[in-house]
């Protein structure tokens, strides 16, 4: 099992460990998955893509490590104001 820290919103903003596919997994080759286009029955032309899951990993394996907080509503509304002297710490003068 390999894990890893992933960032989520649904159903709420919080840190989850999840488990990611093998590397060197013969079958996905790292992906998780197996990719299979297919075409429609009558015509033959593209018709879209099925994906079928690895069995080097289970994607609904996570835990939650730390919800994270919400931001207040008046924050949302607000847009920062433009800073009049340009990025913090950038400068045209040579460093002598």
């Amino acid at each position: 099992m390999r894990l890893r820290i992933q960032r989520t919103e649904l159903p709420r903003n919080a840190l989850i460990l999840t488990d990611t596919p093998r590397p060197d997994c013969p079958q996905c080759e790292g992906d998780g998955g197996i990719e299979e286009d297919y075409g429609d029955n009558t015509t033959g032309e593209y018709a879209g893509t099925r994906w079928y899951p690895c069995t080097c990993w289970n994607q609904t394996r996570r835990w939650l490590l730390l919800p994270l907080p919400r931001r207040p509503l008046w924050s949302r509304r607000t847009t920062p104001a433009p800073d009049p002297w340009g990025p913090v710490g950038y400068s045209d003068e040579p460093p002598f």
